[in-house]
């Protein structure tokens, strides 16, 4: 899936979504939309150095119209697919833009948190406000928001093992490969907890191929 596709499901969140429909398009509205798009596909494959860039130039061309709440919205674009990729620090780079943030966006923040009360969740998309409410990972439809479904039902301790399967499969059928190791590692644990070594040996080598490691041979000398 592209990023554009990737960062659609954040509804009023994402910005400038489908700018391009419209003409003419502000210059700075274009570019911020493009390196925030790359940013956001950097960060899902991995590629930490790549994202920060991208996300460098989405900041300088939006600090060209002097509006701290489009910034505050880019912010949480790339937060949510840290959070998919089970970063769950927060978003200093949003909290730093907080105050000056909208209603929907300081709901967003709220749910990526784990901390959304009725009343912001009444703001979120109907993907979001249905997964606040306690449905199901494997409900959502868009890979990217099953992956923050899943995460922020893993941060408030009421993850499933079927949650987190759903985050396996949303991470392996779009190849991103950050997501893929956090949830897989989730897995492995749930496994190595539940004493089921059978399932544990399967999971790393799932892992050892999506990290380019070859897999360990009980049959290797050491």
């Amino acid at each position: 899936m592209k990023a554009a596709h990737a960062t659609a499901w954040l509804a009023g969140l994402a910005l400038l979504a489908g700018c391009a429909a419209r003409a003419p398009v502000p210059d700075w509205q274009g570019n911020a939309h493009a390196a925030l798009q790359a940013a956001v596909a950097a960060t899902l494959e991995g590629q930490p150095r790549v994202a920060e860039a991208e996300m460098a130039r989405a900041r300088d061309e939006i600090a060209r119209t002097g509006r701290p709440a489009l910034l505050a919205r880019a912010e949480l674009v790339l937060c949510a697919a840290r959070v998919a990729s089970l970063d769950l620090d927060g978003c200093p780079r949003y909290a730093a833009l907080a105050v000056d943030a909208e209603a929907p966006e300081r709901a967003y923040a709220a749910y990526l948190y784990g901390q959304v009360d009725a009343v912001q969740a009444a703001l979120l998309p109907a993907a979001q406000q249905r997964a606040a409410q306690g449905a199901a990972a494997a409900g959502v439809d868009d890979p990217l928001a099953r992956l923050v479904a899943a995460a922020v039902q893993l941060r408030q301790g009421r993850a499933s093992a079927a949650d987190v399967e759903a985050a396996v499969q949303a991470a392996s059928s779009q190849g991103w490969r950050r997501p893929l190791l956090a949830w897989l590692g989730a897995q492995l644990r749930g496994a190595e907890g539940a004493g089921d070594a059978g399932e544990a040996e399967r999971i790393r080598r799932r892992l050892a191929l999506v990290d380019n490691r070859a897999p360990t041979s009980p049959e290797r000398a050491p």
